[in-house]
């Protein structure tokens, strides 16, 4: 039976695609190398220990398996790491995926569902984001993503590769049963921040200015759940023979930070302690998607459109975590 190689397949969005394919009959095999990913988050599938630095491992999971297609998610993806190590994210995140496309190209697999971002935009010009917005990311995370995405358009020109670039806006939430949910370390991700300063784990949750031109004065964000992103890299992956390109994904729907506190503490029941710091350069006032190309190619809708709806998802997951 051919298999789909989940790249990073035990990682936050990896291991809930790889649960969403399996459900729906696919056959996968997960690789990571652990180095932010948990085998805990893999289940029922073969995970593969590998880093796309060493290719010699990449040849060794490509010739023990039969595989047709590749999705991609392994990357490291910390903005302000990014901004002080670049060369870290350069030879990981760029490095190793043309290790990846080499090895590939090597066994005739051309297909493959990437895992990009909207950091590849920068600043928004105007809004809601669309795909034929300028891509001008302001720090190396968005610029190695940019770069990966367009060594597939040479790629698809050169070797016939057949890809779909998904750039993500804000991933947030958990499986509805509990089991696998988001477990970073160090965790950079508002929802989970403020979830972990409500049971006590972290002294607050710090608002990163309050005087933006915003409805509260915090800043707007387009917070998609997991399974919803899962269900389009299954939708992209059976649309790479009809199409190849870019697509947005997010619901269209802005958040405030603000807005997620109030949130969570409507479904935990327990204030969470917050305070205002001075603003993070870079942070753009207000970011969300325009998904109409998703609507139209992947015929994906998001849903979860009701923040609360989201956050319940990880609250479950946080109450009950096991990683």
């Amino acid at each position: 039976m051919k298999k789909i190689l989940v790249v990073g397949g035990a990682g936050y969005i990896g291991s809930h695609t790889l649960r969403h394919l399996v459900h729906k009959g696919y056959g996968c095999v997960a690789l990571d190398n652990l180095s932010c990913g948990h085998k805990e988050a893999v289940d029922d599938v073969p995970l593969e220990m590998a880093d796309l630095l060493d290719k010699s491992s990449l040849k060794n999971v490509f010739d023990k398996y039969d595989i047709n297609a590749v999705i991609h998610f392994a990357a490291f993806s910390l903005v302000g790491e990014s901004v002080s190590n670049p060369q870290k994210y350069y030879q990981n995140n760029v490095c190793g995926t043309l290790n990846l496309l080499d090895v590939m190209l090597g066994h005739n697999v051309k297909k493959i569902v990437f895992s990009s971002t909207c950091a590849t935009y920068g600043n928004p010009q105007y809004l809601p984001m669309d795909e034929k917005h300028p891509q001008n990311p302001i720090n190396p995370y968005g610029q190695t993503k940019l770069v990966i995405e367009k060594i597939f358009g040479d790629y698809a020109s050169a070797y016939g590769l057949k890809y779909i670039a998904l750039r993500y806006f804000n991933a947030a939430g958990a499986s509805t049963d509990a089991k696998i949910g988001e477990s970073h370390n160090p965790e950079s991700h508002l929802i989970p921040l403020v979830l972990k300063a409500i049971k006590g784990e972290r002294e607050c949750v710090k608002i990163f200015g309050n005087d933006y031109d915003t409805p509260d004065g915090t800043c707007l964000r387009d917070y998609i759940h997991v399974d919803d992103l899962a269900e389009a890299h299954r939708s992209a992956l059976e649309k790479l023979d009809a199409y190849q390109g870019f697509i947005n994904l997010g619901t269209g729907v802005p958040t405030s930070v603000l807005e997620i506190i109030t949130a969570a503490e409507r479904v935990t029941q327990k204030k969470c302690p917050a305070v205002v710091e001075g603003r993070r350069p870079g942070d753009p006032a207000r970011l969300y998607a325009d998904n109409l190309k998703a609507q139209e190619i992947l015929k994906w809708k998001p849903q979860y459109t009701n923040i609360e709806d989201i956050i319940r998802t990880a609250w479950n997951w946080e109450v009950n975590r096991k990683f």
